[in-house]
């Protein structure tokens, strides 16, 4: 009897597949007319701008009862899959497989791309300015443990600019070769992930060492072949390696996040909701800061991150990261840009892209 109701419905569902197929090769017979175009004009494939314009407007169109976070889920692989026929984007990351950081690449680009792992985060940005890869996808501050350093100091120094961010739920598992703690000597991850482990592995395994890695996925791909070492990983990671869950979740903050940033040679136009990532440098006198700021506050522009680095001149002098609402070519914002150079010592824009957080 089920079967009989069950029949017509299935029969409808391959109907409207049938529709969605159709539909889907005409967008990306459109989408090749668009790549065309582009050639002509040496356009860039991506643009993230036009994507999360197309995003957005999909979820407020969305009647249900699919989730709005579902449908941009399939829109972004939709579109990864038409850019792909002009050209796969290649996307370096802080490798190797199965890092938060390939997460967040996927979680950008779609799948239809080449992804390229990366040792370190220094590399990262060097294959971004080679031309190896079209951009790059670097960590830049957890919701835990605060600013990633060393992603900014390279922020500060390169050509390269921000072109997206995003950020991911972090969620860390302790794993070995056989799934239990017999035998283990040292518990390995990256240095971030120990420290937003701490509270709990000082709990459960406070007398055994801990060890700083490259990346989570490293630690997970040595544990795979070292029964003496635990990793914390994803269990992403630890899938791709085989090895056993001791514990899952085990990051002191259950709403640990990581905020990531897209970087590369290309420069956003407006998207309608968009943020500006900048360094400052002020002279050592009182009250240099709150002068510098003020042309935020005098046209109207938000300042919504503030995270201050050593200048390393031995002078106790710092820069300052500052994210600001809007894009540099909006026009308070660009006022505000102006102002804030004539009364910086140092001041240099990281870049105008899409707000996605």
């Amino acid at each position: 009897m089920s079967d009989n109701k069950l029949l017509p419905l299935r029969q409808r569902i391959d109907a409207i597949d049938t529709q969605i197929l159709a539909l889907l090769n005409e967008r990306a017979r459109v989408a090749e007319a668009v790549g065309h175009v582009k050639a002509e004009t040496n356009a860039p494939v991506f643009r993230p701008e036009r994507e999360a314009q197309v995003l957005r407007s999909v979820a407020e169109r969305n009647p249900g009862p699919l989730a709005s976070q579902d449908v941009q889920l399939i829109f972004r692989e939709i579109m990864s899959a038409c850019r792909a026929l002009e050209r796969r984007v290649v996307v370096a990351f802080l490798g190797p497989v199965g890092t938060f950081s390939e997460q967040a690449v996927y979680q950008q680009f779609g799948h239809a791309i080449q992804a390229l792992p990366c040792v370190s985060i220094d590399e990262v940005f060097r294959a971004t300015e080679a031309g190896t890869a079209d951009f790059g996808v670097v960590p830049i501050e957890n919701s835990t443990e605060g600013a990633i350093n060393r992603t900014l100091d390279l922020l500060l120094q390169t050509s390269l600019a921000i072109s997206g961010e995003l950020a991911i739920a972090v969620q860390h598992s302790l794993m070995t070769q056989s799934g239990n703690m017999d035998g283990v000597t040292r518990i390995c991850a990256h240095s971030q992930a120990l420290a937003q482990c701490q509270a709990w592995l000082n709990q459960h395994y406070p007398h055994i060492e801990r060890q700083a890695m490259a990346s989570n996925a490293e630690a997970a791909r040595m544990a795979s072949g070292d029964a003496t070492m635990a990793a914390i990983a994803s269990e992403i990671a630890g899938q791709q390696y085989q090895l056993g869950v001791v514990s899952a979740h085990i990051q002191d903050d259950p709403h640990n996040r990581t905020r990531f940033a897209v970087i590369g040679r290309l420069h956003t136009t407006p998207s309608g909701k968009d943020q500006t990532s900048l360094v400052l440098a002020v002279p050592n006198k009182a009250g240099a800061v709150y002068n510098l700021l003020a042309p935020l506050s005098k046209h109207g522009v938000s300042m919504t991150r503030f995270e201050s680095r050593p200048a390393r001149t031995g002078n106790w002098e710092y820069y300052f990261y500052v994210d600001v609402e809007g894009h540099v070519l909006d026009d308070k914002v660009a006022k505000a840009m102006a102002d804030l150079n004539d009364n910086a010592a140092f001041f240099k824009i990281l870049g105008s892209y899409p707000c996605t957080i």
